[in-house]
C-alpha cells in the first residue's frame, strides 16, 4: 500500500475507534437516570462543595463531600470529569475538571473555570466520568503532519517506518563505563550510533529501565534536552524517577492530578513551588482569592448596585491573576530551559510549553502499548527516535472490533522491529529462574534469553537440587474434573468457581508446607487470570479461605493488572472449560507471556487442556510441562486432599 494511503487508513482506523468510545460512554451515560449511573460507578451524587481554592496554573481547586458514602471504583486521580447541578439531570450547564486527590469521603477536582456559579453552593451537585476528545485530537493532528510531511525529519521517520528508506547507523567507536551488561551496553551503542531510528527490544526482566537510564545519561552529555514518554503516566514516573535517583535535571511534565505523589517536585508546579519567586506568585493568587470570596457573598436576589459591584470584584480579582500569569510564564521558562529530561506522556508531548525547545532526541517507553498515532505525537518533536519495549507483551488496547481487525493495534514498535537492522534485543534477565524462563524463551524469543547467574537456580526454600519437594513450574490439569465455566451474565466476562478453590486449596498447602521450613519467609504471591470475573471470584473465596486469610503477600489482579510487576509465587487461573473449546481471551497469547513471565521461583497454571490446548502455544506448552516433570491431574491432587 502507498505510504500515504496507509496513513489514510491508519487516520480511518482511528476515527472508527473515537466512535466506539464515544458511543460506549453515550451508552453508558446518556441513556441511564441518575439512579442507574451510580450504581454502575460511573456518576457521583449527590455532593456537597466543601472547600474551594487557587493552585498552581490558575487552577480552582473545588473539595466536594459525598453526602451518601457512595462507593466509586472509576474514579480516580486524573480522571476527567464533569460537575453538574444538583437538579439539572440533562447537564445543560457544567464545569469541566480532572480528579485531583481523593480521600475517604471527600474528592477534589482541579478545574479552570474563572467564576462560580449560583447552583455550585446553592444547590448542590454531582460528577460525571466523560469522554475526553483531547487525546483524539492531537493523534489526528499528528496524522494530518504527517501526511502533509514533505521535507525534513518527519519526512524520514515516515520513509523508514514504512519501509521506503533503511535507518542509518554511525561506524564510530564508541567507548562506555556503565556497569551494564555486554547486551544492554551494545544496545545503549547502538542508540547512539543511530542517526534515525532505533529499537530496544526488552523482554521481560532483562533491565529495559536500567538501560534506558544509562542511554539517557550517554545523550545527555552531548544534548541539551532530551525528551522522553511512554504512553502511560505509570511509565514516565519510573523513569523519572529513576533518571532523577542518578543526579539528572529531570522535569516532570503533565497535569499533577495524574502524577504519583513522590514526584510532585520534579513538575512544573513542585519546582515553582520551591523558587524564591514564588512568593509573589502566591501573594497575587492570594489577592485574588480574596476579592473572588467578597464576590461569591453576593447572592441571587440583589440590586443593579450590588451587581455592579459584583462585576468589579470579579474584573480585579482577574486583573490579579493575569499579573500572577506573568510571573509563573517567567518560572516556567526558567525551569525548562534548566531541565535536561522532559519527561511526559505521548499526549503531553503536545504541551505548548515546550512547543519552541529542540530536541535533539525523542524516546518512546513501552512503546508496543502505544497507539502508532500517539507515537507521532512526539516523533514530531525531536530529530531522533529511540523506541524501548515489548511487543511480544501487551499489545494497544483498541475497543472497536474492525479498527483492530484493520491493525489499528499493531503497535509502531512492532512494524520497526520487521526493518533490518533497526533493533536489538536483551538477553540476559535478572528476574525469573532457569526453569520458568524457558519456556517463554523457546516460544516468545527465539530461545534467546537466558537467566543471569544470580537467579538462574533461584528456587523456593526446601527445594534443593536435583530434587524439588514442588516443582518451579507446575500445570494442574483440570481436565474431565467438570469444572466447566460460568457463562457471563453480563458483558463478556466469564468466571470458574471449582477452578478457583482448587487454585487456593493448593496454594493454601504450598504456603503451609513453607511455613514449616526453618528461616523460610513468607513469600509474595501473585493470582492472576484474564478473566475480571474470575479476579472477583477468587477475591471473594479468598477472603473466606480458612487457611489463606492469615496470609498477607497475596496479590489478585487480571493479567493487565501486572504488567511491570513480578513475585515470588504467580498462580494462573486459565478459566475456560467448555464443550465448544472457546478460549475467548487466551487466544492472544502476549496476554499469556506476561502472566507467565513475572514468576521468579515458581510458577502455578491451573487450567483445562481438554478445552484450552486447542491453541498450539498451549499444547506445547502443556507438551513441556510434561517432558520436564512438570504436569500433574487435578484428580491426583483432590485424591491426595481426601484421603
Amino acid at each position: 500500500m502507498h505510504i500515504q494511503q496507509a496513513i489514510q487508513n491508519l487516520a480511518h482506523l482511528l476515527s472508527l475507534e473515537k466512535e466506539e468510545e464515544q458511543f460506549q460512554y453515550f451508552q453508558a451515560l446518556e441513556k441511564n437516570p441518575i439512579e442507574e449511573r451510580v450504581k454502575k460507578g460511573i456518576s457521583l451524587f449527590p455532593l456537597r462543595m466543601s472547600n474551594m481554592e487557587t493552585g498552581l496554573g490558575e487552577y480552582l481547586h473545588f473539595s466536594f463531600q459525598n453526602t451518601k458514602k457512595i462507593p466509586a471504583p472509576l474514579f480516580s486521580s486524573g480522571k476527567v470529569v464533569e460537575i453538574f447541578c444538583g437538579h439539572d439531570y440533562r447537564r445543560k450547564e457544567v464545569i469541566r475538571g480532572t480528579i485531583k486527590s481523593i480521600t475517604k469521603g471527600e474528592i477534589t477536582v482541579a478545574t479552570t473555570c474563572d467564576e462560580l456559579p449560583d447552583w455550585l453552593e446553592d444547590e448542590g451537585c454531582g460528577l460525571n466520568l466523560v469522554f475526553d476528545e483531547h487525546s483524539y485530537r492531537e493523534m489526528e493532528g499528528a496524522l494530518k503532519r504527517l501526511l502533509a510531511a514533505e521535507e525534513g525529519h518527519l519526512l524520514r521517520f515516515k520513509n523508514i517506518v514504512y519501509g521506503m528508506h533503511p535507518p542509518q547507523f554511525s561506524t564510530e567507536e564508541i567507548h562506555l563505563h556503565t556497569g551494564l551488561n555486554s547486551i544492554q551496553e551494545q544496545a545503549v551503542k547502538h542508540c547512539l550510533r543511530a542517526q534515525d531510528v532505533a529499537v530496544i527490544h526488552g523482554p521481560p526482566g532483562t533491565g529495559k529501565t536500567t538501560t534506558l537510564v544509562a542511554l539517557i545519561r550517554e545523550l545527555s552529555k552531548t544534548e541539551k534536552h532530551i525528551l522522553v514518554c511512554s504512553p502511560s503516566n505509570l511509565a514516565v514516573d519510573l523513569l523519572a524517577e529513576k533518571l532523577h535517583q542518578k543526579g539528572i535535571e529531570v522535569l516532570r511534565l503533565g497535569n499533577p492530578t495524574r502524577i504519583s505523589e513522590e514526584l510532585l517536585s520534579l513538575t512544573l508546579d513542585g519546582k515553582i513551588v520551591q523558587d524564591p519567586g514564588y512568593k509573589s506568585l502566591k501573594e497575587f493568587r492570594k489577592r485574588a482569592d480574596e476579592y473572588r470570596q467578597m464576590a461569591r457573598k453576593y447572592k441571587r436576589n440583589f440590586g443593579p448596585a450590588e451587581r455592579a459591584q459584583r462585576h468589579l470584584l470579579f474584573k480585579e480579582s482577574k486583573d490579579l491573576l493575569a499579573e500572577a500569569r506573568e510571573v509563573e510564564s517567567f518560572l516556567v521558562d526558567k525551569h525548562l530551559q534548566a531541565a535536561t529530561v522532559i519527561c511526559t506522556t505521548l499526549v503531553g508531548a503536545s504541551n505548548p510549553n515546550i512547543r519552541e525547545i529542540p530536541f535533539q532526541t525523542v524516546l518512546i517507553d513501552e512503546a508496543a502499548q502505544a497507539l502508532e498515532p500517539a507515537c507521532w505525537i512526539a516523533i514530531n518533536r525531536g530529530q531522533r527516535l529511540i523506541l524501548a519495549g515489548d511487543h511480544k507483551q501487551l499489545p494497544p488496547t483498541v475497543k472497536n472490533v474492525q479498527a483492530e481487525k484493520g491493525g489499528l493495534g499493531i503497535s509502531l514498535m512492532e512494524k520497526l522491529m520487521e526493518r533490518e537492522g533497526i533493533g536489538i534485543m536483551l538477553t540476559e534477565q535478572y528476574r525469573m529462574n532457569h526453569y520458568i524462563m524457558e519456556y517463554p524463551s523457546i516460544s516468545m524469543y527465539g530461545g534467546k534469553l537466558h537467566a543471569h547467574p544470580s537467579v538462574e537456580n533461584r528456587v523456593l526454600p526446601g527445594n534443593d537440587m536435583p530434587r524439588f519437594i514442588w516443582p518451579p513450574v507446575e500445570w494442574i490439569d483440570t481436565a474431565g474434573c467438570g469444572f466447566e465455566e460460568t457463562p457471563p451474565s453480563e458483558g463478556r466476562s466469564i468466571a470458574n468457581s471449582e477452578e478457583a478453590r482448587l487454585l487456593l486449596d493448593y496454594l493454601a498447602g504450598l504456603l503451609t508446607g513453607l511455613q514449616g521450613i526453618p528461616g523460610s519467609e513468607e513469600p509474595e504471591v501473585g493470582i492472576i487470570s484474564p478473566y475480571s470475573k474470575q479476579v472477583d471470584t477468587i477475591r471473594e473465596l479468598l477472603d473466606e479461605h480458612p487457611v489463606l486469610g492469615s496470609f498477607t503477600n497475596i496479590r489478585v489482579k487480571t493479567v493487565d493488572g501486572f504488567q511491570g510487576r513480578e513475585k515470588d509465587i504467580i498462580c494462573l487461573s486459565l478459566v475456560r472449560s467448555n464443550n465448544q473449546n472457546e478460549i475467548g481471551f487466551l487466544n492472544d497469547i502476549r496476554r499469556m507471556n506476561v502472566a507467565i513471565t513475572r514468576a521468579k521461583k515458581k510458577l502455578v497454571i491451573v487450567g483445562d487442556s481438554a478445552t484450552i490446548c486447542v491453541h498450539k502455544y498451549y499444547s506445547n506448552l502443556l507438551d513441556h510441562c510434561q517432558a520436564k516433570g512438570y504436569y500433574s491431574s487435578a484428580y491426583e491432587y483432590m485424591y491426595n486432599q481426601t484421603s
